[in-house]
């Protein structure tokens, strides 16, 4: 492999280097996997082309192809009026359809960038394959503004002989906006916060009365025997399923049966940019005989991050002693990072919650409590608004929606509970179609409220309230 052209002081392209060496992409020919069609429907598409689109027109006569890619890799447009240089990305297969992913083309700016989930600017010797070094790519990743999962990337490409300087800054600025876009068309609802890479301390006192010791489900219960016999085995276990369904909670109680003495400690990964000093922060926990470390959401770290994170794992399992317990959680096995894969054992599987209906209450009530500090009881209508609804986002928002109903009232009713229980809708709102819905619930949620009541209140017939019901999947217990 060719790292002597690589300069020492780029860690991140070596790394990609050497991945790319790992999954046996060739050095002289471009072979991109193609897939024959494109998803042009979703919202990172349809702002990423208007956002694009616009400059582009900037651009006009200069030899820039601009490009937006899915979170794989996979070229979902391009957008260039230089003719020579579209007949050449032609040539490399640098078009929509074909996957640019590290595993696929080697280390190139778009795959990098969704490797590390980092703005990159790979310049022509830098490319692993020779028949990309011709160019200079500037990538930067875009990521869902609502759930913070990568969504994709904006990747701007031109000849290697040509100016590079403002190229990574354009890619920035095209990312930006198309995720500000991407917000605007999102219904209004608020952008996620940036990770903040928290590190804190489980307490084995207070663990027993957080949400994971008030569940009674049989399918919660099973995963927690299955975690806690590979964690008292000294196994290393990756614990996957959805956000928000208590994986932590989950591997933390596991491990309390286990080992009750030990400490467990909880590293969530940052922002990209951050990763460094989160690593120096917790890191050094590892050497210690006594703790066990749960790093959450595994699956967003950087590539070189994972690397280095399973380079430590590796040297703190040290040779005669017992192996130094650790915990990794996703959302599926296939998130896992390559380079920490080899280090699993056992995965366990956190179930849903709209899986685990014999929690809900029990949880809805607990975080009621803590949010009041006594105790809150839901009337049976409103218990049974809880049971029905399916829980996208898990523990997480059923504690949100339990603490927010919990300061509103003391015996919890159907009009204390957010809209958002009684609509089952997964498709986008616009902002006056979310006040429309949200008017209808809460004239069906008033008390001695009916579907008559209603549509009289909203000045609407029998059959249109039935009709917009139907359209917004509204369902409210007894109406």
């Amino acid at each position: 492999m060719e790292n002597r052209r690589l300069s020492p002081g780029k860690p991140r392209l070596m790394a990609s280097w050497q991945r790319s060496e790992r999954y046996g992409v060739s050095l002289d020919e471009v072979r991109p996997v193609f897939t024959g069609s494109v998803d042009t429907g979703s919202l990172l598409y349809e702002c990423g082309s208007e956002v694009l689109t616009g400059l582009q027109a900037t651009l006009a006569n200069e030899p820039v192809s601009m490009m937006i890619t899915d979170s794989a890799g996979l070229v979902l447009a391009r957008l260039c009026g230089d003719d020579s240089i579209n007949r050449s990305l032609d040539r490399v297969h640098l078009a929509p359809g074909f996957s640019f992913a590290e595993r696929n083309a080697g280390t190139n700016g778009l795959g990098l960038a969704l490797a590390d989930r980092a703005p990159t600017l790979v310049r022509a010797e830098e490319h692993y394959c020779t028949g990309l070094r011709g160019y200079t790519c500037a990538a930067v990743p875009v990521l869902d503004p609502l759930t913070g999962e990568l969504a994709g990337s904006v990747n701007l490409t031109t000849w290697s002989d040509s100016s590079s300087d403002l190229l990574l800054a354009l890619a920035q600025a095209a990312a930006g906006n198309t995720t500000a876009l991407m917000l605007a068309r999102s219904a209004g609802r608020r952008m996620r916060p940036v990770p903040r890479g928290e590190v804190f301390h489980v307490y084995a006192d207070r663990f027993e009365q957080a949400d994971g010791g008030r569940c009674a489900s049989r399918s919660w219960n099973a995963a927690v025997a299955e975690a806690h016999t590979a964690l008292a085995a000294g196994r290393v276990v990756a614990v996957v399923g959805e956000p928000g369904a208590g994986k932590t909670a989950l591997a933390s109680l596991a491990h309390r049966q286990a080992r009750p003495r030990e400490r467990v400690l909880s590293a969530r990964p940052p922002a990209p940019d951050d990763v460094d000093a989160w690593l120096t922060l917790w890191t050094p926990e590892l050497e210690k005989d006594d703790t066990c470390v749960i790093v959450s959401g595994v699956g967003k770290l950087p590539a070189w991050a994972a690397g280095e994170l399973a380079r430590l794992f590796t040297s703190a399992r040290r040779e005669g002693a017992r192996p130094q317990p650790f915990v990794l959680t996703a959302e599926d096995f296939g998130a896992l990072p390559g380079a920490l894969v080899a280090l699993v054992d056992t995965v366990v599987e956190a179930p849903a919650l709209r899986h685990r209906p014999d929690d809900i209450l029990p949880l809805a009530r607990h975080f009621a409590q803590r949010e009041r500090g006594r105790a809150i009881s839901f009337t049976a209508a409103a218990s049974q608004a809880l049971a029905e609804y399916h829980w996208p986002e898990n523990v997480k928002q059923l504690k949100r929606v339990a603490r927010t109903a919990a300061a509103r009232a003391d015996v919890v009713d159907l009009r204390h509970l957010p809209t958002q229980v009684f609509s089952s809708g997964t498709h986008r709102l616009s902002r006056l179609q979310a006040l429309e819905r949200d008017e209808i619930v809460r004239c069906l949620t008033e008390p001695g409220a009916t579907v008559v009541r209603a549509a009289a209140e909203l000045g609407m017939s029998r059959a249109t309230i039935y009709r917009k019901m139907a359209h917004y999947e509204i369902k409210v217990p007894n109406r």
